[in-house]
């Protein structure tokens, strides 16, 4: 598999300079421990429930998401390299612009990605101050000093563990995938049952009950509430039975964290505190996955000579076989970007934005580029077929929108 791997790169024009530790499975749990299907619901929660409220769980956009995961997967069968989406870019446009594209793209995902780490290091924070707050009775409000500095720690601490081999951190994945699936089953089965009945609701306000407090028109709190069907639907399900309708007094709650305000109102103290903890070491793990990847693509970005200072940052441990400099780069990148959070909460939600208006960016150009450019997509071992181009304009269509 490695010489083949290795025969592929050589074609493509690269030598392989990074080991390939991680089999199918392993890889799969990189990817299922960064979509963190559960802490990242709880990361969002705060947006999506005052735009729309139960009903906001039942958004289309798990359909549109699907269609950019599949024309990705399609680039990616393709062209499997570390640069992924400026490469697909540089490749596909047209002679003219790939230069410029490609830099744009490879830029975009640079930052999309270490804006989504410093977001991710964020929600952990929060997440641990919760339980802080759960467990000392709401008696505790955490100061944006105390959350600002869990936030550098765990940045420190997801550095060093990305600093080890490659190999170590593919064999933790089975891990990683067994705590986030045992949350959802726990949520899932369990909130129904432990729930009061004072704060279960009907049907009716699961599917139709329409709540925007948040100040925005109708149309634009919809478009807000995408944020929570990104995870599951099965999650949502647990949630829209079993949070009651009085939705100000989750986002306001003193615990500080709508999701664990929803699970402490239906499991009580100790149980909350008991899924809580595997929250935030779920969340813990989604930060290392995070940096795992970003740190291949700025080693790729800087190889092709795209970064500042690449010399450096493509270099790559010769005990570890890790690209050190792009690691620590973006731990410190990130940790700057948490000093927003001192100038207020809207500053620190930025974060969230910037993450994902430059992801968008960045996936979109890439599938355009396939149609409109003037070069030859050889196929890869996945193909849509016949839906190839549907998918692909399903796709463009939505982040477009979603960018604007």
């Amino acid at each position: 598999m490695h010489n083949r791997d290795e025969e592929l790169l050589a074609t493509l024009g690269y030598k392989q300079e990074l080991r390939r530790e991680f089999s199918p499975w392993e890889l799969f749990g990189i990817s299922f421990s960064i979509i963190g299907i559960f802490p990242s619901m709880a990361s969002v929660l705060i947006y999506a429930i005052p735009n729309g409220g139960p009903v906001a769980m039942w958004a289309v956009s798990m359909v549109f998401l699907t269609c950019i995961g599949l024309a990705m997967a399609e680039l990616g069968s393709a062209a499997p390299t570390s640069g992924g989406l400026y490469y697909w870019t540089y490749t596909f446009s047209s002679p003219r612009y790939k230069n410029l594209f490609s830099w744009i793209v490879g830029y975009c995902n640079s930052l999309g990605l270490i804006a989504g780490t410093a977001a991710l290091n964020w929600g952990f924070a929060v997440q641990l101050m919760a339980a802080v707050s759960i467990g000392k009775d709401m008696t505790i409000t955490p100061t944006t000093a105390q959350t600002f500095g869990i936030f550098i720690g765990v940045s420190i601490f997801e550095g060093l563990v990305c600093s080890t081999a490659a190999k170590y951190i593919a064999r933790l994945q089975t891990f990683y995938i067994i705590v986030n699936v045992a949350i959802c089953v726990i949520v899932c089965v369990g909130l129904p049952v432990a729930t009061p009945q004072e704060f279960k609701n009907s049907a009716k306000v699961a599917f139709a009950d329409f709540q925007n407090f948040n100040g925005w028109p109708d149309g634009f709190a919809f478009i807000l509430s995408f944020l929570s069907p990104l995870w599951t639907f099965a999650v949502n399900i647990a949630l829209v039975f079993n949070m009651g309708t009085d939705l100000a007094s989750i986002i306001e709650n003193p615990i500080g964290q709508p999701m664990a305000t929803i699970l402490f109102n239906g499991f009580g103290k100790h149980g909350t505190l008991g899924i809580w903890s595997l929250v935030v070491i779920s969340q813990f793990m989604i930060g290392t996955g995070a940096i795992t990847v970003t740190a291949r693509q700025v080693f790729a970005f800087s190889r092709d000579g795209g970064f500042p200072f690449s010399r450096f940052l493509r270099r790559v441990n010769p005990r570890t076989h890790t690209p050190l400099y792009a690691v620590w780069a973006i731990v410190l990148v990130a940790v700057l970007l948490g000093l927003l959070a001192f100038a207020g909460p809207d500053a620190i939600n930025a974060i969230f934005s910037l993450g994902v208006v430059a992801q968008f960016i960045a996936y979109t150009v890439p599938i355009a580029a396939r149609y409109l450019g003037k070069n030859e997509f050889k196929k890869g071992p996945f193909h849509l077929g016949i839906f190839s181009l549907p998918v692909a304009v399903i796709a463009v269509v939505f982040m477009s929108f979603m960018i604007i």
